[in-house]
């Protein structure tokens, strides 16, 4: 039994070390650009104006829309995390409750380096996130977030900073993880 489980155990490793060989491939050859070290670990999808910084960890994320989405180094995502390029037009649409798909506004969504986003995070277009902040789990971010926040809820908001003291020393040192 125990030469079964070991097998067992084995074989999830394997599958996963193959997953994210093929996720990473995937979002590499999707992007606009990507840097060295990215490690895609769960189901991400990028769009063609994704660009990506060196060492990022993506645990499964959805990019969509049509604005340009950059991502800093060392980012950091949970699972279920969605950034939000695209909102239908229904403040000037020639429709109602929105206009036609021609219609839709496009806004960019930018990520700083040593960003951390928790599991269910959704960031909507025309947001920024600063360097070295934390979104917690689940919030939704609607506004631009300053360097070293720590945000959360929906809409998400700063609660708190990192300190930056404590941050600046381990980026000195280059302790990434």
């Amino acid at each position: 039994m125990d030469i079964v489980r070991a097998i067992l155990a084995r074989l999830r490793k394997l599958n996963r070390g193959f997953r994210r060989k093929v996720y990473t491939k995937r979002v590499r050859l999707r992007a606009k650009a990507c840097g060295v070290g990215v490690k895609v670990n769960g189901h991400t999808t990028v769009t063609a104006k994704t660009v990506i910084g060196d060492h990022a960890n993506f645990n499964g994320m959805a990019i969509k829309g049509n604005g340009n989405v950059t991502i800093g180094r060392y980012f950091h995502s949970g699972t279920g995390c969605k950034l939000m390029t695209t909102n239908h037009n229904f403040e000037g649409g020639s429709r109602i409750p929105y206009g036609p798909g021609e219609e839709d506004v496009h806004q960019d969504i930018k990520i700083g380096d040593f960003v951390w986003l928790g599991d269910d995070v959704t960031v909507l277009g025309g947001v920024e996130i600063g360097e070295g902040a934390v979104i917690q789990v689940g919030s939704v971010v609607v506004g631009n977030i300053p360097p070293l926040a720590v945000a959360g809820g929906h809409p998400a908001k700063v609660f708190k900073y990192r300190d930056q003291a404590r941050f600046e020393e381990l980026k000195s040192q280059g302790k990434f993880f």
